[in-house]
């Protein structure tokens, strides 16, 4: 958990969307680390700026009856921004606790919860289900409507990214969605997890079991043909024009390349684009400028 105190954030010059040229983009769009004077976060410390504020746990339940574990950040805001980690992660992620306290900060709502299979919600973890998760999401924003809360914007990093973007092509109830380094193919990166003969592999056993530092996981055939089949192109194309998007990615990301950024930047009809500079996949050293560009298109957006 973390947040810094005296949350003053610079303005963020945010490009909208011109005729596309990737050297441009790169040459216009990069976020200069130098130019930001804001705070610098600290571990283990949250810091409540508004007194109204408090965050409290909730449960949700998703269609497959599985509890959804989530922590909403209360300022008494009808309005709410749902947070959504990326691949084996939480909702407890640095980013994720920054991003939230911060938008509390602000006197917005935030509510970041863990998709189930992951986290301290129910249900097994799947490698892939893009389908799954963007239903969760749906069971999280339709719980919020139940109540009289309005969600006026969903982010996601890394593969929730990809969520946000999914959740946004096949339903129209939100009006502003941000991308934190989503992948453009998804075909990509399988080979460094799984190995170049991962199709062999999976055809002759069923699966492959994948060991990791942070723990060990199962790839079915089902979920791995799922990965593959899911088309970001074709989705972020039926993206309504009249839902903002933002593409937030770092330049020195080495798990998901800038270039994926610049795909996004073509296809999604009202898109804009923030490359910050240095910053890697988890935006280590780049807390501030991303909580920089994050809330200054939110709070456009919510003007």
């Amino acid at each position: 958990m973390l947040i810094g105190s005296n949350l003053v954030l610079p303005n963020v010059s945010i490009q909208k969307k011109s005729p596309f040229s990737p050297f441009l983009a790169l040459q216009q769009l990069r976020f200069s680390s130098s130019r930001i004077h804001s705070i610098k976060f600290k571990r283990n410390l949250v810091v409540a700026q508004n007194p109204a504020a408090m965050q409290q746990k909730i449960t949700i339940l998703n269609k497959r009856g599985e509890k959804l574990s989530g922590v909403l950040h209360e300022t008494g805001s009808g309005k709410i921004v749902v947070l959504c980690h990326g691949f084996r992660a939480s909702k407890d992620t640095t980013m994720m606790v920054n991003l939230a306290a911060a938008l509390e900060n602000e006197g917005i709502s935030a509510f970041r919860f863990d998709f189930s299979g992951n986290g301290e919600s129910e249900g097994p973890f799947h490698y892939g289900n893009y389908s799954g998760e963007t239903e969760d999401l749906r069971s999280v924003i339709e719980y919020f409507a139940g109540v009289n809360r309005s969600t006026v914007a969903v982010l996601g990093h890394s593969k929730g990214g990809n969520i946000v973007l999914l959740y946004a092509s096949k339903y129209d109830d939100i009006g502003a969605v941000v991308n934190v380094c989503g992948r453009y193919d998804l075909k990509k990166g399988i080979e460094e997890r799984l190995g170049k003969d991962f199709l062999e592999r999976i055809k002759k056993e069923g699966h492959i079991d994948v060991k990791t530092r942070s723990g060990d996981y199962r790839v079915t055939e089902e979920s791995l043909l799922e990965r593959l089949n899911t088309n970001m192109h074709e989705a972020c194309l039926s993206i309504d024009e009249r839902c903002r998007v933002l593409t937030v990615h770092g330049s020195a990301d080495k798990t998901i390349s800038v270039q994926d950024a610049l795909e996004f930047a073509k296809i999604i009809p009202n898109h804009q684009l923030q490359i910050i500079e240095g910053a890697d996949h988890k935006y280590s050293s780049h807390q501030d400028e991303l909580v920089s560009a994050v809330l200054h298109f939110i709070k456009e957006c919510l003007q």
